[in-house]
């Protein structure tokens, strides 16, 4: 199984999580900028809400993704206020024809002393456990 784990990240906060993910799966976190190089079976596909939706850069690298070269998308992230974005990754994932697993992981992130210390080790380690689940 090809895995690749792609991230958009303002605070930290989505690479902390990117990088438990890809450690799991035996993958490398990647930003965004990092074009999928070979077709990959799963995409896990890290990011948050920001001003309540998804960054524009993320919404463009959907755009940008080939149906052929990618078999599905997992969505995982961090916020502090709002929870799930898998909606909205959704929607973008639909008008390429791109499938999304059901399943994601979300947890806390600090934003302005708001969640101090969050994603943490343990909200990591959570990341990681649903990673390898996404790939048995």
């Amino acid at each position: 199984m090809k895995i690749a784990v792609r991230y958009y990240t303002k605070t930290g906060n989505t690479k902390k999580l990117a990088e438990a993910v890809a450690g799991a799966v035996g993958a490398e976190a990647q930003p965004l900028g990092a074009p999928l190089e070979e077709p990959v079976d799963v995409l896990f596909l890290g990011n948050s809400y920001y001003a309540f939706s998804i960054d524009p850069e993320v919404r463009d690298f959907i755009r940008s993704l080939d149906k052929n070269r990618v078999g599905r998308i997992v969505n995982f992230g961090s916020a502090a206020m709002l929870n799930s974005t898998w909606k909205k990754v959704k929607a973008e994932a639909d008008k390429v024809g791109i499938a999304m697993d059901e399943r994601e992981f979300h947890c806390k992130g600090e934003f302005q002393g708001i969640h101090k210390g969050r994603p943490n080790e343990e909200d990591r380690k959570a990341a990681a456990e649903f990673a390898k689940k996404i790939i048995e």
